[in-house]
């Protein structure tokens, strides 16, 4: 395929089918095909061979790396030739063909354009080596044209076949015929076509001008549709070739391929991990910038998960293998990038639809000019000179182009910022919404219960409390008969009970007191009580601990019922320690916002989004953390099917809703969305149901994403009125006359490649940031340095 015209064919033929929807893509050279179980794969090649295309099954997806996947052609450089040729051997007899033609083809060039080097009898030398380029280089296009005669349909490749062919013929009229041959003649030098009257002309400077342009433009423009298409490269460059397994004691070298689900690898400071699993011993830093857009290192320990192709910064790792080939989340990466790079914008597809049609057009403008120029009592020369310029100087490759290529530059650009996007369809909906449905738990806050505070009861002994439990955490003294309880040993006494529990909060209270003691283990608690609804209770070091609700305020310190009312108001939930009887301490659990939920719910707002809370927590923790992000529509207590409803709901008012979520109590309301978005830490239900993927734990991504939308939509409209606007503004000067066919040819090539450099630009974009945001309603901050340069 070489045209917008050739996408139009393919799609046709295949559309004809019965139950059969397909979507070709010119800068891929691939084509998804929707298809009833009763048709194979082998009767929609045929179809499309009978369109007069060659092609071939793409191979399944696989596990990036592996051996489907590097011996599948790079996109944008499937053989053109079809299957039975690779893509390498073909990319050398395009180049071999160029480079041919161009020596060929520059002595013409110069001896017509420069009258001080035509010497006696030059127009013979520059008719032998014309009639080579005329043949030989521009076989390509000669041989598709014929091809699409045989099916009854015109393409680019037809328009330069006729062009050259044209112009060769008159020119060998003009030398054996039109007294162009006599020894002596001379042509000026003339950007314009001209006709002598009594000498006919000879323009072998277009015979060999149009192919070498358009051979030259094209191996450009497959060389920049490469670097769009470069995201897939560099995905499967990612995943690990081979890795380090112990097996019956021994380690060893395996490729990474052989490596089972449950099985334990090793990963060395500097090795990429080999696929997702968990953290059985050990501990590092882990960089994920190349796989989920994520800047800073990310801590891991023993229980973390880990994703594949990350890179080991510190420590040795013991992993334990849970998803292994095209489960893991490298190879859904991929595949979601692989899928969007198919998709097609409407813009594009109304592209396309003038493109099928364009072709036939010109052929026809072109008759039309030749006739009216000879009616007209025109130099039969010029006449000719302006209908092959009308022939070369349109351009369907530029409309063909304006969106896979932007499209295949912003996917890639997305994935290596954390953002998945399903195609461009869901970029245009994308730039479009005007309200976003934001779920709490996991996307704007953690997802996981932390402390969040610890009070004691206010004395002037706290410190000297404090520095006995330190003491008692080093030398193991009891701290039985202390008639005060600092919030160290609090913490320290409560998570001692705790150990015993599964509850949420109490897992949340033993890992802080985990890390707070610095490795130094936790006193084993007896006598273990848990009263269902109230709270658990132990002996510990001696002292009755009990860690239950608070109840009734009354009967406690005036800072503890304090600590209390704070707790909830926040929307947390507290938990009240007694030590002895008497009530010591208040522990604060509760989900954190995101360290930049602010800020992304600012930057949605500042991008003319409305947001709205959405969760089936309760009221005071809605309005907690929606007072906390500025977020004045509350929807709290709300059930998956509430959800669903208020999503209609707003769509009735006439709002464009993208819904972001994590859970499978989202993914109803993802998919009644006009967008559904899903947080790449979520369930896979919703990550299934949803149309962009925000891989990278952070919140910023979601306004990323709105601003890289916005920016491709922007780049494909460019493109588009570019590739429109050049047609209409250099077809009427060739048909008037004031177009010499080679500068047509090297217009034609140059709107090609401007539109797909124009995409290029994708590759390098950058979410541009507002300099300074506060962290919260009220309290404002400095821009941190990378905000500052962005």
């Amino acid at each position: 395929m070489t045209c917008a015209a050739c996408v139009g064919r393919v799609e046709r033929k295949l559309g004809r089918l019965d139950g059969v929807s397909a979507t070709v893509n010119l800068a891929t050279g691939r084509a998804k095909v929707s298809h009833p179980a009763a048709l194979s794969v082998g009767d929609l090649v045929t179809v499309v061979e009978a369109a007069g295309y060659a092609a071939r099954p793409a191979e399944p997806p696989a596990r990036p790396g592996g051996a489907a996947d590097t011996a599948r052609p790079a996109p944008g450089r499937e053989p053109a030739d079809g299957p039975s040729g690779s893509g390498e051997a073909n990319e050398r007899r395009e180049r071999d063909r160029l480079l041919i033609t161009a020596l060929l083809s520059v002595p013409v060039l110069t001896l017509s354009m420069v009258p001080g080097w035509q010497f006696r009898n030059w127009q013979w030398l520059c008719f032998v080596l014309a009639a080579q380029v005329a043949v030989w280089g521009a076989w390509p296009f000669h041989q598709r044209a014929l091809r699409g005669l045989r099916h009854g349909t015109a393409t680019m490749d037809t328009l330069v076949s006729l062009g050259v062919t044209a112009s060769f013929a008159w020119s060998a009229y003009a030398l054996f015929l039109g007294g162009a041959g006599r020894p002596g003649m001379d042509m000026p030098l003339s950007l314009l076509p001209s006709a002598s009257g009594d000498v006919a002309g000879v323009y072998l400077e277009a015979t060999v001008g149009v192919p070498l342009f358009v051979l030259a433009g094209r191996r450009l423009e497959a060389r920049a549709r490469r670097g769009t298409g470069s995201a897939l490269r560099a995905l499967a460059e990612l995943a690990a070739k081979d890795v380090t397994v112990r097996r019956g004691g021994v380690e060893r070298r395996v490729p990474a391929d052989d490596l089972a689900v449950g099985e334990v690898f090793l990963v060395r400071p500097g090795e990429r991990v080999a696929t997702d699993g968990t953290v059985v011993e050990g501990g590092s830093a882990l960089d994920l910038s190349l796989v989920t857009g994520e800047s800073r290192p990310v801590e891991v320990g023993p229980g973390s998960r880990v994703t594949g192709g990350a890179v080991n910064s510190g420590g040795l790792l013991e992993v334990r293998a849970d998803a292994v080939g095209s489960d893991t989340q490298l190879a859904r990466i991929t595949r979601l990038v692989e899928d969007a790079q198919t998709g097609k914008a409407a813009v594009q597809r109304l592209a396309d639809s003038v493109a099928a049609v364009f072709v036939p057009a010109v052929i026809a403008v072109s008759v039309t000019v030749l006739g009216f120029w000879l009616g007209a009592g025109a130099d039969p020369q010029a006449a000719i000179t302006a209908a092959v310029a009308v022939l070369v100087v349109a351009c369907p490759c530029a409309l063909g182009l304006a969106t896979p290529t932007a499209l295949l530059a912003a996917t890639g650009r997305g994935a290596r910022l954390g953002i998945l996007v399903s195609g461009a369809p869901a970029l245009e909906r994308l730039r479009k919404v005007d309200t976003v449905v934001l779920d709490k738990t996991g996307t704007l806050t953690t997802g996981r219960m932390n402390v969040t505070a610890v009070t004691a009861v206010t004395t002037s002994a706290d410190a000297d409390a404090d520095a006995r439990a330190d003491a008692h955490a080093r030398t193991g003294v009891g701290a039985g008969g202390h008639a005060r309880v600092g919030a160290a040993e609090a913490l320290r006494l409560a998570a001692a009970v705790e150990q015993g529990s599964e509850h949420p909060l109490a897992r949340a209270i033993v890992a802080h007191a985990r890390r707070q003691a610095d490795g130094h283990p936790l006193p084993r608690p007896v006598r273990f009580a848990a009263v269902p609804g109230s709270g658990v209770s132990a002996l510990v070091d001696g002292e009755e601990v009990a860690v239950t609700r608070p109840g009734e305020l009354g009967g406690i310190p005036d800072d503890l019922r304090e600590a209390v009312r704070t707790a909830e108001t926040a929307g947390h939930t507290a938990v009240l320690v007694r030590v002895g009887g008497a009530p010591r301490a208040v522990i604060s659990v509760g989900d954190t916002l995101r360290p930049d939920a602010y800020r992304a719910v600012e930057h949605l707002r500042r991008l003319g989004l409305r947001p709205v809370l959405a969760t089936g927590d309760r009221e005071a923790t809605a309005r907690a953390i929606a007072g906390q992000l500025g977020i004045t529509e509350i929807h709290a207590e709300a059930l998956p099917e509430d959800k669903a409803a208020l999503v209609t709901t707003l769509q009735g008012h006439g709002s464009r809703v993208a819904v972001v979520g994590d859970g499978v109590n989202d993914a109803a309301a993802l998919a009644a969305a006009d967008l559904g978005i899903a947080m790449g830490g979520g369930t896979d239900v919703a990550i299934g149901a949803a149309d962009v993927t925000l891989v990278r734990e952070d919140i910023q991504a979601l306004p990323d994403a709105v601003r890289l939308a916005r920016h491709t939509l922007a780049t494909i409209r460019a493109n588009l009125v570019w590739a429109f606007g050049y047609n209409l503004v250099t077809l009427p000067l060739a048909a008037v006359g004031r177009l010499n066919p080679m500068v047509a040819a090297a217009a034609m090539s140059v709107s090609s490649l401007l539109v797909v450099g124009n995409s290029l630009r994708l590759r390098a974009w950058n979410p541009s940031r507002p300099r300074a945001l506060g962290h919260g309603p009220g309290r404002a901050r400095t821009a941190t340095p990378w905000e500052a340069a962005s």
